[in-house]
């Protein structure tokens, strides 16, 4: 059978034309042109194709014919491919006229190149902290995914979910990505990872996200190539208990006592930001008057000098708690005199005087030989030996 050329029209469609026919059959030749791809990862032609229609597919690009809920030929070469024979699985202009049926036959256009995203959990995932107990976490990050398999794609969004837009579409992508992020934070607390390690773990959460999506977004026709710009936010009470905590640290090295040290002082800076308040003016009064007295305890104990007493028999000075002269070894609980006695008339003399203050007598006596200098009532010279008289 043999039809003119002007009869099947040609002229290439976009969103906007699609939908009206050209020609005396009203067929026409479908694309979608690049100024409405965008960051579109499918299109849905928006009227049934007829016989006679022309399918324009590129190279960054798939046509998917679907009828009555089945995905049932996928064009991924670039061609133009014309409906005018009747091996076509798409025949609803020639069915209603010989059946009167009419058959819903639809075309989807997918993109396979890669697409940007970005994904924010509405509802928060309750994580179970050893240190925090319950806490609620919200997470937030780009992704980058591409079709991987545009058979279970179309099945999945268009077939089970009933998706029609891309914005559909990607929010079915962004409600199952969040769920995998929960699931593998999951384990990660269950293999030990506390709340306080999130911020420094980001990478490898990352990683792990990106590992363990792949099998699930494979079922969905889909491949996330990349997971990206993760923030898992501590809540605010969280914040504030870590900041005391490391104040605590900072303040004693005993984490309990540090603690309660910082939140007493916190206290005070509470009461004195609110002096109008008669009772936060007397905890801030009593409060003051009880860390003055505590800090100069604290500051007496650091500055007072170490106690000691003087040997009785040498005179060197020995720590409070000796029992005996590191020096020369006398007993130290034996109450020392007020000086030495004179080498010649036995009265006390004071140290560091030279002589005595009753006799006159020196106390020392040098030595003929070496020079040193010897207690007064020594024959011998203590440094070489030899006699002190001549």
């Amino acid at each position: 059978m043999f039809f003119p050329v002007f009869l099947f029209g040609g002229g290439r469609r976009t969103d906007q034309t699609a939908g009206r026919g050209e020609g005396l059959t009203s067929s026409m030749t479908i694309a979608w042109d690049d100024a409405f791809k965008r960051n579109n990862i499918m299109w849905k032609v928006p009227r049934n194709i007829r016989m006679n229609d022309n399918i324009v597919v590129r190279e960054d690009e798939i046509a998917v014919f679907y009828r009555d809920g089945k995905a049932l030929a996928y064009l991924d070469r670039p061609d133009r491919y014309a409906l005018t024979s009747q091996n076509v699985a798409i025949l609803g202009w020639l069915q209603k006229v010989f059946t009167g049926v009419v058959q819903q036959a639809e075309v989807y256009y997918l993109q396979k190149r890669i697409f940007d995203g970005k994904f924010g959990s509405k509802d928060p995932f309750i994580f179970e902290d050893p240190d925090f107990d319950l806490i609620e976490l919200r997470t937030f990050g780009e992704f980058r995914y591409r079709l991987k398999s545009p058979e279970a794609f179309v099945n999945q969004f268009v077939g089970t979910f009933g998706a029609a837009t891309s914005a559909e579409v990607e929010d079915r992508i962004r409600e199952e990505l969040v769920k995998q992020v929960y699931v593998s934070l999951g384990k990660m607390k269950e293999a030990g990872m506390k709340v306080t390690q999130l911020a420094t773990n980001l990478n490898e959460i990352e990683q792990r996200i990106l590992a363990e999506t792949k099998p699930h977004f494979a079922n969905l026709g889909l491949e996330i190539v990349q997971v990206s710009g993760l923030s898992i936010p501590l809540p605010d009470s969280v914040k504030a208990a870590v900041a005391t905590a490391s104040a605590g640290r900072i303040l004693n090295r005993n984490p309990a006592t540090g603690t309660q040290q910082y939140a007493f002082a916190d206290a005070m800076k509470s009461a004195a930001a609110n002096p109008s308040g008669g009772a936060g003016a007397g905890f801030g009064l009593g409060a003051g008057i009880g860390m003055g007295y505590s800090m100069a305890g604290q500051m007496g104990q650091m500055q007072a000098p170490q106690q000691v007493k003087v040997c009785p028999k040498c005179g060197s000075q020995q720590p409070m708690t000796q029992k005996f002269c590191g020096s020369c070894g006398a007993d130290m609980t034996v109450a020392p005199a007020t000086g030495k006695p004179c080498v010649k008339c036995g009265k006390p003399v004071a140290a560091g005087l030279k002589f005595c203050g009753e006799c006159g007598s020196p106390q020392t006596v040098t030595c003929p030989s070496c020079k040193a200098e010897n207690p007064g009532n020594l024959k011998f010279c203590g440094s070489c030996g030899k006699p002190l008289s001549g």
